[in-house]
């Protein structure tokens, strides 16, 4: 008798996991951005910090649930392997249509031979101090 149910209420779950649940549907080569809920290596408060980072590109897939992603800048030393719960598609917003949203090109206006280069600010006071804060 409790192995009837216990069957009844298996097939009942399976069904309505079936039905709501969609696998992920991402390619090597996809951009995705990663969610940062777990990263503790982001050096400003947690309420300022991003629910996503990326985008990011799709290396490998493992599995139909996990893939691996090509990090770059700060979080390079994290582990590129991610659940497919904890990555999202991503997709580039129009230009044209959020012409506020592009980024302004960034200009280097390189130095001439004559020029010579000028210290415009000094950090710290000009004291150089070793890791643990102390002044050398």
């Amino acid at each position: 008798m409790q192995e009837d149910v216990f069957k009844i209420f298996l097939k009942y779950a399976k069904e309505r996991w079936d039905k709501i649940h969609n696998p992920p549907y991402f390619k090597v080569g996809d951009l995705v951005l990663v969610s940062t809920l777990s990263f503790n290596n982001i050096k400003f408060p947690n309420k300022l910090k991003d629910s996503f980072a990326g985008p990011f590109m799709i290396k490998e897939l493992h599995g139909p649930n996990a893939v691996q992603q090509e990090l770059t800048g700060e979080l390079m030393n994290r582990n590129p392997n991610s659940p497919g719960s904890l990555i999202r598609t991503y997709s580039s917003s129009d230009e044209e249509l959020f012409s506020l949203r592009r980024k302004p090109p960034l200009e280097i206006t390189p130095l001439e031979e004559g020029e010579e280069k000028k210290i415009v600010k000094l950090l710290n006071g000009g004291k150089e101090t070793t890791k643990k804060g102390n002044t050398l």
